[in-house]
């Protein structure tokens, strides 16, 4: 299936679907900023620059744009620097280091700055290949790290699981933020600026020929 299909498809299974003011300020904000002056807000330049890698390796161009064509590492970021708590941004600062980290062991570089796509695919494939048993484990760990260090108790999560849970949750905004974004939105999915009438008995594929609705 083609990545066309699926998101014509794909309902709102990431449980990110709650437009708040401030979400749908940063969505708007990401239209149409250039990325070749982008300046991250929450993540360093350099790691910046590996995370508009790492959008792309998710969700590279195809007969859609790539991640980062329609910014969805802008969005990653502001969302990260705007919305997240500062236990969550603390997390995800913490599981990216750990990530890098093997980065660039795996790569033999010493800067994130050197890092490439080659250096990149494998350590996120690996950290994503877990099984439903090995995930549900990782999901329960990460749980009570985070119990832990809200509670202000010292708390240690294994660099394997940290990985999981980057790759996890980068995996999951950069759906997220694709399937938000304005290409999508109105060239993939059913797009409807004015709502017309409202039909109660009818079917997807009889409204909208099989799309899933943008927001």
């Amino acid at each position: 299936m083609d990545r066309r299909k699926a998101l014509k498809n794909m309902g709102l299974a990431m449980g990110y679907t709650v437009a708040t003011p401030t979400l749908i300020s940063i969505i708007q904000s990401c239209k149409s900023e250039p990325a070749i002056v982008w300046t991250p807000d929450f993540f360093t330049a350099d790691e910046g620059s590996a995370v508009t890698k790492l959008v792309d390796i998710i969700l590279p161009k195809t007969d859609t744009p790539s991640a980062s064509e329609v910014n969805v590492h802008l969005f990653i970021d502001k969302f990260a620097n705007e919305v997240m708590e500062k236990e969550q941004q603390d997390f995800v600062k913490m599981s990216m280091s750990k990530f890098m980290d093997k980065v660039l062991a795996d790569s033999g570089k010493e800067h994130i700055k050197d890092i490439t796509l080659e250096d990149l695919e494998p350590v996120l494939a690996a950290s994503l290949k877990v099984s439903k048993d090995d995930k549900v484990t990782n999901m329960k760990m990460i749980n009570t790290y985070n119990k832990a260090v809200a509670a202000g108790q010292e708390a240690n999560l294994d660099d394997t699981v940290s990985r999981f849970a980057f790759a996890d949750n980068l995996r999951g905004l950069t759906i997220w933020g694709y399937k938000t974004s304005e290409y999508v939105g109105e060239e993939v999915l059913a797009y409807l600026p004015v709502p017309g009438e409202y039909i109660g008995c009818a079917d997807t594929q009889e409204l909208t020929g099989g799309k899933a609705w943008s927001l």
